[in-house]
């Protein structure tokens, strides 16, 4: 059985490596590049290059950047004229780790795939499932939620009791020095996180248009509903008596529809491009729900018909953005399934 790790030239792959190699299994790295070709990426290659002949395992550099384009970059790009909110880094794990970069790998020899992720697999009734990762601080499972299950089935995750803090001390007793020490927290392809000029720079965006309240009455003028995402209340621009909030983008009229803070909690949504870890028909009644990377996941009632999951939320939440993932878990941190949430209720 041959392991081949992605690595990305930050610390938490090359931990994945290292300990992977210390049991002793057959791995090899490669490094899936997902922007165009530049010195940046030559040294980032160059030091990966050396760790792994440091540690003794062969290192493959692949020229991703056409793929990714095509399945993250040009789809964020069409969502946002749609008036969604994209989460590309959800969407990069099934269409591009998971996806071409493990087809990749597969073609080196590897029959299944390690990354650096803080999540967990164990096995259930259903069968091995995602598990969120001891490190609740950095638990990623949520944007590993759209992966299929039976890729994941194929996946080996090392940090999964690892804990964020403790990688630099056990990087520096391997003797090993990621290329990328400093890890970013925006997009990878949107430069300086501007993604407003990102957009602009890449297509024709969609204009003005009116701003009006919950009841339709029109109090101002938004610049583009693409620069706005639900829950937002900093730069709209519309004086009123008291702060208002982005409640939701009727993308046919043009309008925002904003409204005070009582406006913003929901009862419930709806969620599309469903993927199921196990059939709906084995959750449990109650089921936890998040539908932001940073949000505690809250107790919901949820069902499937048509093809598109639907939540009825059991406690307030907050308005979901469309665009974004609804990550489903149990109890005991097991991931259920996920979809991409298309409209509150």
């Amino acid at each position: 059985m041959t392991v081949a790790v992605a690595v990305s030239g930050g610390m938490d792959s090359l931990l994945a490596l290292a300990l992977l190699k210390e049991r002793g299994e057959a791995i090899f790295a490669v490094h899936g590049h997902f922007l165009p070709p530049s010195p940046a990426w030559e040294r980032v290659a160059e030091g990966l290059g050396a760790a792994c002949e440091t540690l003794g395992v062969p290192f493959h550099a692949l020229d991703l950047h056409e793929a990714f384009d095509d399945r993250v970059v040009k789809p964020f790009v069409a969502e946002y004229r749609a008036g969604l909110t994209p989460n590309p880094c959800a969407m990069c794990n099934p269409r591009m780790k998971f996806g071409v970069l493990f087809d990749a790998a597969r073609n080196l020899g590897a029959d299944r795939l390690a990354t650096g992720h803080y999540v967990s697999l164990a096995d259930r009734e259903q069968g091995r499932m995602l598990v969120r990762g001891q490190d609740a601080s950095k638990d990623q499972s949520y944007f590993l939620s759209m992966v299929p299950v039976e890729k994941l089935r194929l996946a080996e995750f090392p940090l999964a009791r690892t804990f964020k803090r403790d990688v630099p001390a056990i990087l520096a007793e391997h003797g090993l020095t990621p290329p990328l020490p400093s890890e970013s927290q925006e997009i990878c392809f949107v430069p300086d996180d501007d993604y407003q000029h990102f957009l602009t720079a890449r297509c024709d965006m969609p204009g003005p248009g009116p701003a009006a309240l919950p009841d339709g009455r029109v109090i101002g003028e938004h610049q583009g509903l693409w620069r706005h995402t639900q829950g937002q209340r900093r730069g709209l621009g519309i004086p009123w008596s008291e702060p208002l909030y982005v409640l939701d983008k009727e993308v046919e009229s043009n309008t925002l529809i904003v409204g005070p803070r009582e406006f913003l909690a929901a009862n419930g949504c709806v969620a599309g491009q469903v993927n199921l870890m196990c059939p709906v028909r084995d959750w449990p009644g109650t089921v936890l729900v998040q539908t932001r990377y940073r949000q505690k996941a809250k107790p919901a009632k949820a069902w499937l018909s048509g093809g598109k999951l639907y939540f009825d939320f059991l406690e307030p939440h907050t308005r979901p953005t469309p665009g974004q993932v609804a990550a489903v878990f149990d109890e005991a941190g097991t991931v259920l399934g996920g979809g991409i949430i298309e409209e509150a209720l």
